[in-house]
């Protein structure tokens, strides 16, 4: 699996729809997803699954209304039950073979977090129906498995954390060692890192995109709380310790670098799980979800360090969040063939 900073022919989408999952705040989400293609379609393409007619008449009424050239923004009738496509949708994978590389989709099976909000029947083949449409072979590993799940630094090195990948409400019965054999098989992992428990008011039971992300083969930036009152204090330096004893897949200590997180944000006496972390490194831009917080500024400084040649954009996401997830959470790479 290709790292998220190698060149990508586009990024996957799931138009949103189902207003439950932002329960009395569906109104801005449409909006903040036309903002999140505006900022991509200046470098690569955007694709965006929608289920009907109606629906994606709907996103290109919005998109226009925000400005969006749509020249390389494609839609696709792939129905969807939510809109959360790092999860749901298709991880490109590349197998060198003959001489020649290809390009493989991986389909993990998909029960909505743990069965925590059916249906997810149409989420589930998304990949499946990408792969069909696209002509790209596509292998179902057998495992559940959701891409915010997972990170990797394209070069055999993956992360996860125990409270994900190991919680019996994915793959009852199958131990640490059967998954993974399936990481390695299926996404070249030969270096497998575990951190522990994930942040507060996070419903997917800790997925590592809201805690540490490689921005570099060597390079991790990982979620830290300096409040010790706060929830997230223990399990994000239980983690901080954890990557400072890490090796890369040659034996090359990590270089750890501290992402500061946001002020705690609630809503209807619910914790968000707001991160910094949940940023998605596109062609030649990182979009950064924002809080409206004097923390924004300081967390893009320690991103823009670390992507010289790209440039950090601001999203603004508390209206995002509302709905349990951020812009990584939304967002899928799909890598170019060359790269």
């Amino acid at each position: 699996m290709p790292a998220e900073w190698a060149p990508h022919r586009g990024t996957w989408l799931s138009w949103p729809h189902k207003e439950a999952s932002w329960p009395g705040g569906f109104e801005p989400i449409p909006d903040i997803f036309a903002d999140i293609v505006r900022h991509l379609v200046p470098h690569e393409e955007v694709h965006i699954n929608v289920g009907d007619e109606a629906l994606e008449e709907s996103a290109r009424g919005v998109l226009r209304r925000a400005g969006v050239p749509l020249a390389r923004v494609f839609f696709h009738r792939h129905p969807t039950n939510d809109a959360w496509c790092r999860d749901h949708g298709p991880v490109f994978v590349h197998r060198e073979g003959g001489g020649r590389r290809k390009q493989l989709i991986l389909d993990w099976g998909y029960n909505a977090w743990g069965n925590k909000y059916p249906p997810f029947d149409l989420d589930d083949v998304v990949p499946t129906r990408i792969g069909a449409e696209l002509a790209i072979p596509v292998l179902a590993p057998g495992l559940v498995l959701e891409g915010g799940s997972i990170e990797v630094n394209g070069a055999g090195t993956l992360l996860t954390t125990e409270q994900c990948l190991l919680n019996p409400n994915r793959n009852p019965g199958r131990s640490r060692e059967e998954i993974e054999a399936a990481l390695r098989k299926y996404l070249g992992a030969r270096n497998i890192l575990w951190l522990g428990q994930g942040i507060e008011g996070d419903d997917t039971d800790g997925h590592v995109d809201d805690l540490t992300r490689f921005v570099d083969p060597v390079t991790v930036v990982t979620a830290v709380e300096d409040d010790p009152r706060d929830a997230n204090y223990e399990p994000l330096r239980d983690n901080l310790r954890r990557l400072r004893t890490m090796t890369d897949q040659d034996g090359r200590p990590l270089r750890v670098i501290e992402l500061p997180m946001p002020p705690a944000l609630h809503r209807e006496g619910q914790r968000l799980p707001a991160s910094y972390a949940n940023f998605y490194i596109a062609n030649e831009t990182v979009l950064l979800p924002g809080f409206d917080t004097t923390m924004d500024e300081r967390a893009g400084s320690v991103l823009q360090a670390q992507f010289p040649t790209r440039r950090v954009v601001v999203i603004r996401c508390t209206d995002l969040v509302w709905g349990l997830g951020a812009i990584h959470c939304v967002t899928q790479q799909w890598p170019a063939l060359s790269g």
